[in-house]
């Protein structure tokens, strides 16, 4: 058997204009492996692992396959070299079945004369030496997110894959799912598959990685073996500095009710029910977490309690007066502060300067001028203290808001709402796409709200996140509001919960 590692890159180097994604990459993955490459948002991950799956060039470099200098122009290329990826976002065709999901794509050569029954009697082979059950008639759009993933799998070995590189593969599944795929993942592996996992989940390197290297603004900064390394010392590898990895909190000081929340039930532009007859309150001084899989209600919940989206029925109070008529500029007079769940459509306008965005919703505060008159010094000075406090960098308010990093976007966000001393204030995703040191920063600012007295709503699908910044915790499935939980609940009951299996 051929000792050669499965993938060898050498000398790697990309820029793109003046970004220098990534700088002099050396990495040798080993065969039979799962090798993760963890990182900050920014660091390089996914632009290698596009030179590896020919979707970008290198400027400079060399990739080896099984010992062989090998040309990857593009994906076919790579899946000719017996590489196979399965993308954060799922590939798939909604309204074709597996099978024909599975095929697309590969009807040419040989593969057509197989003919529809060769390729099921395939897809029946792989699914059974892999443990990846899946029907092949089912339509894709009716299956759950995890069975997608497995078909995205399937697809990549049904093009003879041999090496597999899984991108965020956790980020859309329930524990449950997330722990099915460690299994699969495990038994490829065994059956001597090479599994390149990029992740920024820690605990999943440490539980189902043999290999893990650290990439820190383009360079490839360490590799280590998983069993010789701790989630500290991955953690400061990646950001350059010890990074407090739990979020400190004392107990709660609970008050009066702030956010009171009867009987909602709020309708998507479709007319169908995303949230049905949900109750629940938020008081002063703590943090209510709402757990589940994305799209379970979660977000038109935020959006009708943040006055972007019309409730069908029901109540909502702030501090005892009815808001849910109320749009989003009044809710802001009335002391409600909303940090969007997706930034860059709700949050923020990409093309504005960043002291325009900083004053994003309260540009009518009589602090930034008078009638149809901007104070733009004044608003400048405002962005430059926000800046400082927030540590944003670059730490110019005159930079386009595009050309800040996601993690410095999102400051951006969360210093506009929480600087505004809200009663209220309601979260989604406040982490999403933010690296390992501004997560700590945003939760460390989160507690100092719940610390002032001020009500906290906060929608996260990360679990651990929920888990860790939470007093109490509620889980959303199919709508509705299914249980409720201390903050010690367990992920296992938690991810029952999320899977409308138990309450």
């Amino acid at each position: 058997m051929s000792q050669h590692p499965a993938i060898e890159l050498i000398g790697i180097d990309k820029s793109f204009g003046a970004v220098h994604a990534n700088k002099n990459i050396n990495l040798s993955v080993a065969k039979g492996t799962i090798h993760g490459i963890i990182g900050e948002n920014g660091a390089g991950k996914s632009t290698l692992m596009s030179i590896l799956y020919g979707f970008y060039q290198a400027d400079r470099g060399e990739i080896r396959v099984d010992g062989q200098s090998v040309a990857i122009k593009d994906s076919q290329a790579a899946i000719g070299h017996g590489i196979g990826m399965v993308h954060q976002h799922f590939m798939l065709v909604e309204n074709f079945s597996v099978l024909e999901n599975i095929m697309l794509g590969a009807e040419g050569g040989q593969l057509l004369a197989k003919g529809r029954s060769g390729a099921r009697a395939e897809l029946k082979r792989l699914e059974d030496e892999y443990g990846l059950e899946v029907d092949p008639d089912a339509i894709i759009e009716d299956l759950p997110v995890g069975t997608q993933q497995r078909v995205e799998i399937l697809k990549a070995l049904y093009r003879g894959a041999d090496i597999l590189i899984l991108d965020e593969p956790t980020g859309v599944l329930t524990p449950a799912e997330a722990d099915h795929l460690f299994k699969v993942l495990k038994v490829l592996r065994d059956q001597g598959k090479t599994v390149i996992l990029i992740t920024h989940k820690l605990r999943e390197i440490m539980a189902i990685t043999d290999d893990v290297s650290v990439m820190r603004r383009g360079e490839m900064v360490a590799t280590r073996k998983t069993a010789e390394t701790t989630v500290e010392e991955l953690a400061e590898l990646m950001v350059g500095r010890r990074v407090l990895l739990r979020v400190e909190k004392g107990e709660p000081k609970v008050g009066k009710v702030l956010l009171s929340v009867r009987n909602l039930t709020v309708k998507d532009s479709r007319g169908v029910v995303m949230v049905d007859d949900v109750s629940f309150d938020v008081r002063e001084g703590e943090i209510v977490g709402i757990a589940g899989v994305a799209g379970n209600g979660q977000s038109e919940l935020l959006e009708a309690i943040a006055g972007i989206r019309k409730p069908a029925s029901g109540e909502i109070q702030l501090d005892g007066k009815p808001i849910a008529d109320a749009d989003p500029a009044r809710l802001r007079e009335l002391g409600l502060a909303h940090i969007p769940e997706d930034r860059h459509h709700m949050g923020l306008v990409l093309k504005f300067e960043e002291y325009e965005n900083a004053v994003l919703g309260y540009h009518r505060d009589k602090r930034y001028g008078s009638g149809a008159l901007l104070d733009l010094n004044a608003i400048r000075a405002d962005a430059a203290e926000k800046i400082e406090k927030y540590d944003i960098r670059p730490p110019n308010p005159r930079l386009k808001t595009a050309n800040f990093s996601g993690g410095n976007q999102q400051k951006i966000v969360v210093a506009r709402e929480i600087e505004r001393d809200p009663k209220a204030l309601i979260i989604g995703q406040p982490t999403r796409g933010v690296d390992i040191g501004a997560i700590e920063f945003i939760h460390r600012r989160i507690v100092e709200m719940r610390d002032a007295g001020k009500a906290i709503l906060l929608v996260s699908v990360e679990l651990d996140e929920i888990r860790s910044l939470s007093d109490r915790i509620l889980v959303m499935f199919a709508g509705k509001v299914v249980g409720e939980k201390g903050a010690d609940a367990s992920e296992q009951t938690l991810g029952l919960m999320m899977a409308g299996i138990a309450a």
